[in-house]
């Protein structure tokens, strides 16, 4: 677990930015928070499989490369060219290649080195939970008389 402090000082975040970033990610069900004096948040066990490409189309809200993307009228009235533009179909194919790559990778594959990013980013070292051994325990000997 990291609190948000640690994380906006290891990475140089704005602490009020993180604050939001953080509120989001909760209201998508992304992490879990702890509260109190050991307190902090972390990734939830289902976001490890989330590829990176559903992060970024859920959290970022603008993606458009050049203002003819956003299907707005004024934006269409703006662009002299656009009846003859080439350029609106490359970004788009741009933009698909773009999110193909990331939607290859999950968020486990980038935390799996995770106690080597905390020790570069002077994190606490997150303890690894101890499994009980699952013990099989055999049928009851038949008692004989």
């Amino acid at each position: 677990m990291s609190t948000i402090q640690e994380i906006s000082d290891a990475y140089g975040i704005s602490k009020n930015h993180l604050m939001k970033v953080v509120q989001q990610l909760g209201e998508l069900g992304w992490i879990e928070t702890v509260r109190g004096r050991n307190g902090g948040l972390r990734l939830n066990a289902q976001s490890s499989s989330l590829t990176i490409g559903e992060v970024v189309r859920a959290t970022e809200n603008d993606y458009l490369l050049v203002g003819c993307f956003s299907g707005e009228a004024e934006s269409h009235r703006s662009c002299v060219i656009q009846s003859q533009c080439l350029l609106r179909g490359m970004f788009a194919s741009a933009l698909d290649a773009f999110f193909a790559e990331l939607d290859k990778h999950t968020i486990g594959e980038l935390s799996a080195p995770a106690p080597q990013l905390a020790a570069l980013l002077g994190l606490r070292p997150v303890p690894v939970p101890v499994v009980a051994a699952s013990v099989s325990h055999a049928p009851p000997l038949p008692v004989s008389d």
